[in-house]
């Protein structure tokens, strides 16, 4: 003869796991990303040529080296 598994003790696990779930992720340690703002400038084609081609070399797309370029004067000249 076989017997049953207590519906009772499975239930029990589940909302352990679930209450351990809630509580694992209730906190967020992580900070929360800021969303990016689209900004435009203009500047001549000639100079744009030759950021792209140092941007390029550094393993960078346009705007990740615009960031980039941005992060760095920040540092620079903020001290």
């Amino acid at each position: 003869m076989a017997l049953k598994k207590s519906t009772t003790e499975v239930g029990n696990e589940d909302s352990l796991s679930a209450q351990k779930a809630k509580q694992l992720f209730k906190h967020d340690s992580r900070p929360k990303k800021e969303n990016k703002v689209l900004t435009t400038f203009s500047i001549e084609p000639s100079f744009k040529r030759e950021l792209e081609e140092m941007f390029s070399g550094m393993g960078l797309g346009w705007a990740a080296g615009i960031r980039f370029a941005l992060k760095e004067f920040t540092k620079k000249y903020s001290e």
